[in-house]
This record gives C-alpha cells, sequence and structure tokens, in this order.
C-alpha cells in the first residue's frame, strides 16, 4: 500500500522536537521516515546513539526509517556491504543509497537476512536501476526514491521525473517522491529553499503537490522533505493522500446565481468518457438541472482553466459544466462562471475520462 512520510534530521533539531513531531505526525497516518547519515562529525558514538534512540520512538509508533546514506559511510562505519547488521540493530527498515555502487553490491545488499530495504536513487537515470536488476536482487527488499533538492531551479523537470520514474515502474518497484511544506523550515544542510524532487512543485501547497504526484500514477509514497511541517500541513498532506478522487480549487465569479452555485458544488462531478482536446466536460449537470435558469453572462473569450456552464441560449445542452482545456471563442452561449485556481491547472490532465472529481472553494 502506498504510504505518507516525512523527515526529521537529528542533527538539526533536539531529539524532543524530533519526538514530538514524529507523535504528531503518527496521528494524521504517516507511517515513514527518512533520515539523512551522509556524514558523521564529532563523536561517531554519539551521533549513531542520537539516531538508535529517536529511530526507536518512530518504530514505537508503527513508523518506518530509511537512512540516506553513502559509499564513504561504509568505510568511516567500517561496515561491509555484504553484512548490514549495523543498520538492522539500528532499528531501520532500510538504507538509501544516495550515490549508489555498480549495481552488483546493491543487489547483493537485497539478500540480506534482516530484510532491510535498499532504496536506491531514481533521479540518476542512465541505466542504473537495469545494472541492478542484471545482478538479480531480491526484488521484495528492492525500493526507489528521488533526491530532493534545496536550492531553487536545481529541482527535477516533468519530462525527466517522468522518465526516470517509468524506469522503476517498468522493473514493477516501489517508488517514492519528495514534497515540499511550506511551513518547514529546515533540512539537513544549511541552504533550504524547500525540500521538492519537481522544481515545479516548490512553492505550490502541499496538497496540490501531493495531488499530482499520486494522479500521476507514478509514484507509491510521498515523503514531506523538509521540517518541521506545521500540524495544518501535516492535516493537508494527510487529508490529499487520502482523497478517493480529485479536487481541484477553483476561484468562482461574485455573481454566481444558486442555480450555477449548485451546478460547481452540490454532487461529485464525472469527466465524461468521449474525451475532447477542447473541454473537459461534465455533463450530467445538464439533466440534474435541466429545469434551471441559466441566462447569458460573462460570455467573454474563453482561457484555460475557465469554468464554463451552457447557458439558455445552448439549447440542450443548458447547465452543462465544462473546464476550458485551451483558450476557445465564445459565441454567446457559454456562461464563464469562475476559473481553476492557478496552482491546480497542472491536475486538469491528469484527470481521466470516466472519473470523478470535485470542486472546492479555493
Amino acid at each position: 500500500m502506498p504510504e505518507l512520510g516525512l523527515s526529521i534530521y537529528p542533527s538539526q533539531a533536539s531529539f524532543e522536537d524530533n519526538a514530538a513531531y514524529l507523535k504528531q505526525a503518527a496521528q494524521f497516518g504517516f507511517t515513514r521516515i527518512f533520515t539523512s547519515l551522509l556524514e558523521i562529525k564529532g563523536d561517531a558514538e554519539a551521533v549513531i546513539a542520537d539516531f538508535k534512540k529517536i529511530i526507536a520512538v518512530g518504530n514505537d509508533l508503527g513508523m518506518k526509517t530509511i537512512l540516506d546514506i553513502n559509499p564513504a559511510l561504509f568505510d568511516q562505519l567500517g561496515v561491509d556491504y555484504n553484512n548490514l547488521k549495523f543498520f538492522a540493530d539500528l532499528g531501520a527498515w532500510g538504507i538509501r543509497l544516495d550515490l549508489g555502487f555498480t549495481g552488483q553490491e546493491e543487489a547483493a545488499m537485497t539478500q540480506n537476512p534482516y530484510g532491510l530495504k535498499i532504496e536506491v536513487n531514481m533521479s540518476r537515470g542512465t541505466h542504473y536501476i537495469d545494472q541492478i536488476v542484471d545482478y538479480v536482487p531480491n526484488r521484495d527488499n528492492l525500493i526507489g526514491s528521488h533526491n530532493f533538492y534545496p536550492q531553487r531551479f536545481t529541482g527535477l523537470g516533468r519530462d525527466y521525473f517522468a522518465n526516470t520514474s517509468t524506469q522503476y515502474r517498468n522493473h514493477h518497484l516501489r517508488t517514492a517522491a519528495f514534497v515540499n511544506a511550506p511551513s518547514g523550515t529546515f533540512g539537513p544542510w544549511p541552504v533550504s529553499d524547500g525540500l521538492v524532487s519537481l522544481e515545479d512543485h516548490r512553492s505550490l501547497p502541499i496538497a496540490t503537490q501531493i495531488q499530482e504526484l499520486r494522479l500521476g500514477g507514478l509514484i507509491d509514497d510521498v515523503i514531506i522533505g523538509n521540517a518541521f511541517a506545521s500540524e495544518l500541513d501535516l492535516k493537508a498532506a494527510s487529508d490529499a493522500f487520502k482523497l478517493g478522487r480529485p479536487q481541484l480549487r477553483v476561484v468562482t465569479e461574485s455573481d454566481l446565481s444558486q442555480a450555477e452555485q449548485a451546478v460547481l458544488f452540490n454532487q461529485e462531478q464525472m469527466y465524461r468518457g468521449d474525451k475532447s482536446d477542447y473541454v473537459l466536460r461534465s455533463s450530467m449537470t445538464r439533466v440534474i438541472y435541466k429545469d434551471e435558469d441559466f441566462p447569458a453572462k460573462h460570455t467573454d473569450a474563453i482561457k484555460r482553466g475557465d469554468l464554463l456552464i451552457d447557458n439558455n441560449e445552448f439549447g440542450q445542452y443548458k447547465g452543462e459544466l465544462q473546464i476550458a482545456l485551451r483558450d476557445l471563442p465564445n459565441d454567446g452561449r457559454i456562461n464563464i462562471v469562475g476559473h481553476i485556481h492557478e496552482d491546480d491547472l497542472n491536475l486538469l490532465p491528469l484527470i481521466q475520462p470516466w472519473g470523478n472529481f470535485d470542486l472546492i472553494r479555493g
């Protein structure tokens, strides 16, 4: 089952604050924890003890921790990739290989007797995952996740994100990606302009980020990259992750009639199956509201994302709700009653014909 996760950074916050954050997140259904152990500075034993202590808190809450590590850490800790007992003793659910090896080592690690998950870096691209699969890993223990990017404008583009994610989907592997909590203030590094996998997500509401990843069908688990997300953001993330159907935020005209409000908000919408390239049609509204009055108003030229209701001049189509997928002319028979919130426009291509969705005031 897909899971929702968050990140903690023991070197950046106290044990008490991290523990309180985990307890709060668990109440909203978070079950995965990401944390970074890329390097150890100072007293190694004390650092390891701190990680073990906070991982135990997560385990007690039914949460599973992935430790982000790199090959240099193996040398620093004196750990061999053929013996991962050290990480099992820490209580970790698995380890994430930030840089990775050659493919043979990763495959060998998936054979560990502790059931540790080996999470590899999906953002590397190339044929990295194919190399690992060539060495016949235990697929039950092999998963992937994208990087997050603290610096603005360095996150992944949509096409690259889709292409690299598809590589893992083609191997039927579990996938994950990071989203940014607008309320979060820090990550593992001094620079933290938000922690996202997709650059276009950096300034979006957390619910929109999560919906896009879920609707895209390429990502299983979603993890908040920065800390500490507020209770409001934790709840918004949880609600978005659990949605049974998409929700699009809309901004309406100020003079909506009761009939127009009903068309928009009084029932779930269904994307008509015989799809058009020009408008997304929710045509059952013309049946439900066939006896209502829709006089012509706001009949300007149509822009992508506009909410449209066919008015009285459109005969049997009167009352049909549509969403413009392109800029279109308007011959006066279509009322523009609002528009999809700008931040949610990228969700439109992800709604599938015959699929249900809701419009909510945003």
